[in-house]
């Protein structure tokens, strides 16, 4: 007989004594890309952002939005590449955030933004500092955090222990940026005493100007004298505390004036601006109250394995103790990144041999020992080479590129099996007794060659769509479509070069009929019998099968009314059970940073009688160690004395029987109890198990006005805090918070011979201090500012400021209340941009029985488009775009919905692509059009398995289970190929049309269900994961489900297709 190309390749290779080293270099290349291959716990996620920093002293938000940010953005939104434009503007200043479509090269993106920055300097206004541009990336996020306590240290020694710990780590290989968060820095502090200053004549810009003068020392030059060269410096650098009191800042009366008479100095810690506290959980005995503590975070270079950098960094650590870390200094691990990747892939790579085994079992039980032995030599070659795909294509060993390796065991051994059931069929065929094994089993591999490869690029053109899914979500998910395409094209290849090969060697002595095992012509068992039964009548009776097809539709109907009727519930992503989880505090503008670190201590209290909760850390002032979400919404940016928040550590999912979803929607009530006595608001930030949002819902406000813009978000929060299952609401608009303002009276300050630039400079000094120098002190590891402030108790008050005296003309001394009008207002509050249109934010997050946005936005929805509004105004709503125009009031719906809606979108777009995709490949194969959609027609079927399985689990249809679904139809699509091949092949031997389509069913399907095993046994060891359930059941039970009917179904509408030209 003539053979094709897989029996051509199975020819050559089924004596080579190539074949054994291949399979040795595939396995090789496999280890080395395991070992080479970076580990982390998540995808790496290339999303270029910026953010750009300019000043306007003394510019009111609305000013600073129309001269400075309005024009950046114009020129920003520009530049190649760039997706969203973000702004905050404040008074004095912006913050622009530019960040690109997902994929962009941060070289490129920072390149770009740059070069339009500089090129466009010449525009800047008068007032308007340059530019100050900072990219932001994943590799900035800290994969180790190292909190620094002891009930013995105080904030200023725990500083700098750590500073000097910071200063070893870093020499560890590929630790990359590093920071301090917390504790007292050394400063010289100069505090000022206004009456002996107005006594001795001096003012606090006076005294800046003196600092400066005397911390200065320079090179002058150099002479020659007596054959040598000297080198002359000047000058003189302030070392001491005592050397501080000796500078001169004036004279009195002919006699100097040293800086020791108008000021106290002190070298010691500075004013605190922040606290950060550490306590322990009920999971190691809560022990009462939290003590003072710092946290060094430590970030990894690009590329870097996280596992590798965490170990060095803990075994320099652990080198210092007794050394550079006290013995009773206590340093825990707050954060390594690296040991959950390590634990992650370590556990992923066990269920990966589970699944494995557990496929070679399934196939040793269908078809034998040795022939499982076959199909075990298979997998890990396959694997090995899809592994060096990952480590070509750049992707690191993280839960996606595993779990894609695991989804791909279930599909790639469908070529072997098919193989090798044929040649185990053809060793046992009576007319095959006594011939040359090696021709029978290149036979078998010919006579399945050609609808093996058209049913794998069926499952390839099933699964590779969705590698171009758009949006933050597809990088995080491509590792699947592109792992699980390349494994289908490599077990194809194995197939006709490995199997054979291994099967004429394992499988020796299995020629002829062997008891109780199947050939055809054999006696038939009860379960073929049975099916011939019901498959006869199908077939002859028109009746019974329109009966039978109307059952089937039936069924799917009834599963797909399961999402209508919320029994099943659609989500972008599960919950995720990492071990951690943020508590975010935001006081009202206002409030001192002392009661912003009470609320956090009684909330820090309620934690340690938490039995699940390891140990926390209340970062109070300041924002705490950030992840890839805090990247995304910009947490590091969080500062100020009425903001915080709280990391809680829980323990490792292996110790707890709960989710950390659970543990977090649990305490959220007690949490929330606490921040309403204290009028605090405070949000549960988890870990999202996808890609990060600002919020999970989001209600952009637009409109004409910003009147009209406020009102209309005020009443939307509303809506957020009366709706049930909506929690957490927030929104960006600053509270009212009062404002003293010192108006210069400038003609008598002009005669008084003191400038508004003097006045505003002793002020700044006064009330927020000048750091007017270094403390020149040899092995400090941390700069030694020279601060100067007034004390506390002299900037309490606008009457304490009042009495601030400056120099004027002829030595005078004049009061600041005499050059000045004081009034009281309100600061101006922060104008948010999105997009070069201006925007108001309101957030909230779900909880309660319907966790997901789409519920949860319907409900808004419909609350806000009955708002009773002036006459002449209604409110447009719009899912997925921004409104064309703010003529109108508008709001756009964003947040977890937005991508939701992307990656729900992009995937029914693949599928669509797929259908296309597989129709024209049967087309072109069988030469019909009528035959594909026979073949296609069950895709649906799995459906009947996919949805009352995610009820009866109580799991939500999520993006990865989309993803089952689309992937179940390639599986199924191959099934069917082999039901109608083997129905044309029976009907070229003779066979009338109603026999072939019964025997189909009959002869094949134990290749069918091993196919569908196969899949449901090595989806089954991901079922309990909380990421990719959804994809798990999808493909258990969509390719059971479908697999039975299709058995049934393929024969009757093949017969109905077919019955006329028959």
């Amino acid at each position: 007989m003539s053979r094709g190309l897989a029996g051509k390749i199975a020819h050559a290779f089924i004596d080579s004594p190539l074949t054994p080293l291949v399979i040795a270099a595939a396995l090789l290349i496999g280890f080395f890309s395991i070992v080479q291959t970076p580990r982390e716990e998540e995808p790496q996620i290339v999303v270029p952002m910026l953010d750009v920093f300019v000043a306007m002293p003394g510019a009111s938000a609305r000013e600073v939005t129309e001269r400075v940010a309005a024009p950046m953005e114009k020129l920003l939104r520009e530049v190649p590449g760039v997706e969203y434009l973000y702004s905050i503007n404040q008074p004095g200043g912006t913050l622009v955030i530019v960040r690109f479509y997902v994929g962009v090269s941060e070289e490129d993106a920072v390149l770009r933004t740059y070069n339009k920055m500089y090129s466009n300097f010449d525009r800047i206004p008068p007032g308007v500092s340059q530019p100050l541009i900072k990219a932001r990336s994943i590799d900035n996020v800290p994969v180790l955090a190292l909190t620094f306590h002891g009930k013995n240290y105080d904030g200023f020694a725990l500083r700098r222990v750590a500073a000097e710990v910071e200063q070893a780590v870093k020499q560890a290989e590929d630790v990359s940026e590093t920071a301090l968060i917390g504790g007292l820095r050394r400063q010289l502090r100069v505090t000022l005493d206004p009456q002996r200053m107005a006594a001795y004549k001096v003012s606090p810009a006076v005294i800046s100007s003196a600092l400066q003068a005397a911390n200065r020392r320079s090179a002058a030059g150099s002479f020659a004298e007596g054959n040598r060269e000297y080198a002359v410096e000047s000058g003189y650098f302030i070392r001491t505390a005592e050397d501080a009191k000796q500078v001169v800042v004036g004279v009195r009366n002919g006699r100097p004036v040293y800086l020791g008479d108008v000021a106290a100095i002190t070298d010691g810690p500075e004013e605190a601006a922040d606290y950060v506290y550490f306590g322990t959980g009920g999971a190691e005995g809560g022990a009462a109250g939290s003590s003072p503590a710092v946290t060094l975070t430590l970030a990894k270079r690009k590329g870097a394995n996280a596992t590798d950098v965490s170990r060095r960094v803990l075994d320099k650590v652990e080198a210092l103790r007794g050394y550079v870390i006290p013995k009773d200094m206590e340093v825990t691990v707050t954060r390594n990144y690296g040991e959950t990747a390590k634990h992650k892939s370590d556990e992923l790579l066990k269920h990966l041999f589970l699944a494995t085994i557990s496929v070679t079992l399934l196939v040793g039980l269908a078809l034998g020992w040795r022939e499982s032995g076959v199909v075990l030599l298979a997998i890990p070659v396959t694997l090995a080479l899809t592994l060096s795909i990952f480590y070509f294509y750049g992707y690191t060993l993280n839960r996606v590129t595993l779990f894609a390796l695991i989804f791909s065991i279930g599909i790639l051994v469908d070529d072997a099996i098919v193989v090798v059931e044929n040649i185990v069929r053809h060793f046992r065929l009576p007319e095959n007794k006594g011939r040359d094994r090696s021709d029978v089993a290149v036979e078998a591999v010919n006579e399945v060659g050609n609808p093996t490869i058209l049913a794998t690029f069926a499952v390839i053109a099933a699964i590779l769509p969705m590698a171009f899914v758009r949006g933050l979500m597809g990088p995080y998910m491509r590792p699947i479509p592109v792992g699980a395409s390349a494994a289908m094209l490599f077990s194809l290849g194995i197939a006709f070069v490995v199997s054979p090969w291994a099967a004429l060697r394992l499988l020796r002595g299995r020629e002829g009929q062997h008891e109780g095992q199947h050939a055809e012509g054999e006696a038939e068992g009860w379960s073929t019998k049975f099916y011939r039964r019901m498959m006869t009548p199908l077939i002859r009776d028109t009746r019974k099968r329109w009966m039978f097809l109307g059952a089937v539709v039936a069924l799917l109907l009834l599963a797909c009314s399961l999402v209508a009727f919320k029994l099943v519930r659609v989500k972008m992503l599960p919950f995720d059970n990492k071990s951690e989880f943020q508590v975010v505090v935001d006081m009202p503008e206002g409030t001192p940073l002392e009661r912003t670190l009470a609320v956090e201590q009684e909330i820090g209290a309620y934690l340690r009688t938490q039995k699940e909760v390891v140990n926390y850390q209340i970062y109070a002032g300041t924002s705490g160690p950030y992840n890839f979400n805090g990247l995304v919404r910009h947490y590091f940016l969080r500062r100020g004395p009425n903001q915080g928040d709280i990391q809680v550590n829980l323990r490792p999912a292996e110790e707890r029987s709960r989710q950390s979803h659970e543990l977090a929607k649990e305490m959220r009530g007690p949490i929330a109890e606490i921040a309403k006595r204290w009028n605090a608001r405070v949000k549960m930030a988890e870990v999202p198990p996808g890609p990060p949002v600002l919020s999970t819902l989001v209600a952009e406000v637009y409109g004409p006005d910003p009147k009209r813009q406020m009102e209309l978000a005020g009443k939307v929060r509303k809506i957020f805090d009366e709706t049930p299952g909506v929690v957490d609401v927030d929104w960006y608009v600053v509270a009212d918070q009062p404002k003293i303002d010192f108006q210069v009276q400038q003609d008598k300050a002009a005669l008084r011979g003191i400038s508004p630039a003097d006045i505003s400079q002793s002020m700044a000094i006064a009330l927020g201090g000048a750091t007017v120098g270094l403390l020149h002190q040899p092995g400090e590891r941390e700069d030694v500012p020279i601060h100067v402030q007034l004390a506390r108790s002299s900037r309490s008050s606008a009457d304490a400021l009042r009495g601030l005296y400056l120099n004027g003309a002829g030595g005078t001394m004049v009061p600041l209340g005499e050059l000045a009008r004081v009034s009281r207002g309100q600061i101006d509050k922060n104008i948010y941009r999105k997009n070069l249109r201006e925007v108001v934010y309101v957030i909230g997050d779900v909880a309660g029985a319907e966790e997901s946005p789409v519920y949860a936005i319907g409900k808004l929805g419909d609350k806000i488009s009955k708002l009773q509004l002036p006459e002449g105004y209604e409110v447009e709503q719009f899912t997925s775009i921004q409104p064309p125009d703010t003529k109108k009031l508008a709001i756009k719906w964003d947040g977890e919905w937005h991508i939701t809606y992307e990656v729900f979108r992009d995937l029914g777009l693949a599928f669509a692509a797929v259908l296309v995709l597989i129709y024209v490949l049967v087309v072109g194969w069988f030469k019909s059009f009528r035959t594909p959609l026979v073949i296609m027609a069950p895709i649906p079927l799995t459906l009947v398995g996919i949805l009352p399985a995610h009820a009866a689990m109580g799991a939500f249809f999520t993006a990865t289970s989309m993803i089952g679904f689309i992937a179940g139809a390639g599986i199924i699509v191959r099934n069917s190929i082999i039901l109608v091949d083997f129905i044309q092949l029976r009907r070229e031997q003779g066979m009338p049309l109603e026999e072939a389509v019964v025997d189909a069913g009959a002869v094949r399907f134990r290749p069918m269900l091993l196919t569908a095993a196969a899949v449901a046994v090595g989806a089954g060891v991901i079922l309990f994961d909380p990421i990719f359930q959804g994809l798990a059941i999808s493909l258990m039970a969509g390719e059971v489900a479908s697999t039975v009917l299709s058995r049934m179904a393929v024969p009757v509408l093949y017969y109905l297709s077919e019955r006329k030209t028959k």
